[in-house]
This record gives C-alpha cells, structure tokens and sequence, in this order.
C-alpha cells in the first residue's frame, strides 16, 4: 500500500473507529463525532469544546437531516481541512 493509500485506510478506520463505539454501524451520532473531533482533531479545529460550535459542523455535515453523519457526508469535513491545512502550509 503507497502512502497516500494507507493515511486514506486511516481517516476510514478514525471514522468507524467511532461510528462503531456505541452500537451505529458506519454513521456518527452528534455525540460520537464530537469525541472524534475532541480526540482526533483538537489541533485543526477551533472551539471544539464549544457545544454551539459542535452543532453547526454537525448540521452542516448532516445534509439529509436525519441525525446520523454517514461517511459520504463525514468526507467533505476532512477535504476541507486538508485544504485549509495545505494553504496554511503555504502561509508559513
């Protein structure tokens, strides 16, 4: 497996990491993508021990609005902070 391949293996196996804790198969709970984000993502979020700012990331990804965040709808979150991560590396 090339690089790329296995940091793309990672970001699903973080996904199901936590989609499996609490009994949801391959969707997160409001909760469970608040522990990945507190876990996996305190240095590339901000105000992650915000609950408001909990709530708008997960209504922003929910876009069927049924609750759960799916993979497919977890993916454009870690697209957009790889961007933002790339331009920042371009700041510096």
């Amino acid at each position: 497996m090339t690089k790329l391949e296995d940091h793309m293996e990672g970001v699903i196996n973080v996904f199901h990491q936590y989609s499996v804790r609490w009994g949801h198969h391959d969707t997160l709970s409001k909760g469970e993508l608040k522990q990945l984000i507190l876990k996996e993502l305190t240095n590339t979020l901000q105000n992650t021990k915000d609950q408001a700012t909990i709530d708008k990331i997960f209504n922003d990804l929910d876009a069927d609005k049924d609750g759960q965040i799916t993979f497919n709808e977890f993916v454009p979150l870690i697209a957009t902070l790889v961007m933002t991560m790339h331009d920042n590396i371009h700041k510096e």
